[in-house]
């Protein structure tokens, strides 16, 4: 008897599903996946499924990734230090070579290959190389005036043919964050930044940050002070009370700007948990934080 309470349950999660695949099939959902969420095989196979039951089921997944801690490692390994200015990474051209290299190389393909192996299939992007995120030198503000951090970049525009192109060839794309600039140079492009551009200009259902947090939170330490749903007006006050503060603030500036050019709703869960983002776009309760108009 437990075991057949055990199916109905399931069965009942499914039909629970029902109506939200309904709503979202043939819609674009832009994931931003990387950083604390790729730390092993365990979690990257759970977002990694999710992700390929989202395409099943007929939603059209894009992958927008980051990959910090491995290009940490390979610069580390190669003796080259990192400096950063306003949590950005001061990128000269040996830095944007392993940069580049990194991203693309290794994260993205083997984001591509995981896909692959749970029965998904995708094809990995450079932003540069099909022209997607096409950008301009980003000027650090500091005390002392604008300082020049290297090849970073922000995003002038976003080319979607690519992206289409793959969506309705069934496949999911997944994209390396680095941008072309004048001349064909590469620059260094924020995951989060790239992400919220992408949706926008996607027009896209959803955008979902996948992070190494439980959500928008008054008091990180006290979990019934999670903010399920936040309204993009109140934003700039929860930043200014440090409520929304490091790391974060990327992230929700990105879904506020997304929300802004039409992206119905922008979320903010834990990718460290098994199947968050299904829990937080199927069903009723969510276990994240939406930010919405």
């Amino acid at each position: 008897m437990n075991a057949l309470q055990g199916s109905i349950e399931k069965a009942a999660t499914l039909i629970e599903a029902l109506p939200y695949i309904q709503k979202f099939r043939g819609k674009v959902a832009v994931v931003k996946y990387g950083g604390s969420t790729m730390v092993n095989d365990q979690e990257e196979d759970t977002v990694l499924k999710d992700i390929v039951f989202m395409a099943s089921v007929g939603i059209c997944p894009v992958i927008v990734h980051g990959g910090g801690p491995a290009i940490n490692r390979r610069l580390e390994k190669q003796g080259v230090e990192t400096q950063r200015i306003n949590g950005l990474r001061v990128t000269d051209q040996a830095t944007m070579d392993i940069v580049e290299d990194v991203l693309f190389g290794e994260v993205n393909a083997g984001i591509v290959r995981d896909i692959e192996r749970v029965g998904g299939k995708a094809v990995g992007l450079s932003g540069k190389d099909t022209g997607i995120l096409n950008v301009h030198k980003h000027w650090a503000s500091t005390a002392d005036g604008p300082v020049d951090i290297g090849f970073v970049g922000n995003v002038d525009r976003v080319c979607t043919e690519p992206i289409m192109d793959l969506i309705k060839g069934g496949m999911i794309p997944v994209i390396a964050p680095i941008g072309r600039g004048e001349n064909g140079q590469s620059y260094n492009v924020n995951a989060d930044t790239a992400a919220g551009e992408i949706a926008a200009a996607l027009c896209a259902e959803k955008l979902v940050f996948l992070t190494d947090v439980t959500g928008i939170m008054r008091d990180p330490a006290v979990s019934s002070t999670l903010i399920s749903t936040l309204h993009v007006l109140d934003v700039e006050d929860l930043i200014e009370e440090a409520v929304i503060s490091g790391g974060m603030i990327p992230k929700v500036e990105a879904c506020v700007k997304a929300v802004k050019s039409g992206v119905r709703k922008t979320h903010v869960v834990d990718g460290r948990l098994p199947h968050s983002m299904l829990l937080e776009i199927f069903t009723r309760e969510g276990i994240g934080t939406e930010i919405v108009e």
